[in-house]
This record gives C-alpha cells, sequence and structure tokens, in this order.
C-alpha cells in the first residue's frame, strides 16, 4: 500500500489553495497532500495510535462487515461505525455496501505528514 499524503494548514489557506486550483491558477503537484488537516491537533485525533491500529486490523483481516470488525477489536459495533465514518471522510477506509452489511476496507496504512 503506499503512503498517503496528509497537509497541516490554517483553513483559510485550504479555501485559498482550492479556489486557487479550481481558477486553474495553481495546478498541485502528484507529490502535494491530498488530505488536509487545519491543525495538529485534529491530525491526532484522527490518526490516534488507535486509529492507526484499527487501519492495521482492516488491513490484515479483511473484515467481512463491521459486526466481524467489531468482534475482533472488542469495540463496540456503535463507536466502531462512528470512527469508520470519520476515516471514510477523509479516504482512509472505504465502506463497500454488500447484500445486507458494510465492509471496511483500509485505502490508507501508512502516512508521510506535511505542517
Amino acid at each position: 500500500m503506499k503512503v498517503t499524503v496528509v497537509g497541516i494548514l490554517p483553513q483559510q489557506q485550504i479555501r485559498e489553495r482550492m479556489l486557487a486550483i479550481a481558477r486553474g491558477e495553481y495546478k498541485p503537484k502528484s507529490t502535494e497532500p491530498k488530505v488536509w488537516f487545519t491543525s495538529m491537533r485534529s491530525l491526532a485525533e484522527v490518526l490516534s495510535d488507535e486509529n492507526r491500529a484499527l487501519l492495521k486490523v482492516i488491513q490484515e483481516a479483511k473484515p467481512q462487515s463491521i459486526s466481524k470488525l467489531a468482534e475482533i477489536t472488542g469495540r463496540k459495533p456503535g463507536n466502531l461505525s462512528r470512527t469508520l465514518k470519520t476515516m471514510s471522510g477523509y479516504g482512509f477506509v472505504e465502506m463497500k455496501r454488500e447484500s445486507r452489511h458494510v465492509r471496511p476496507i483500509a485505502r490508507a496504512t501508512e502516512f508521510r505528514i506535511m505542517a
């Protein structure tokens, strides 16, 4: 799995950067972050030790549902579902709907942080 590049910038600079890209004034390089956080604190909340360990478990165990992942990790399904939803918003986890359940898929397990 490739390394996911994560950036940290104040909200205003992220907004200015996005607008410059939309106007065609700036073309981001392929090595630049695709995921942005506004502070180290918000980054630390999403990529906590516990959440990085969860990504590793998802990658290695390949659980077929959130309830199976809850059994493996010993976490409550509701709490686990909220965590996975947050992480999927950043693109670190994909939530694949299959018949009557949702299967989590780890999309990122290694990170490089640019501040």
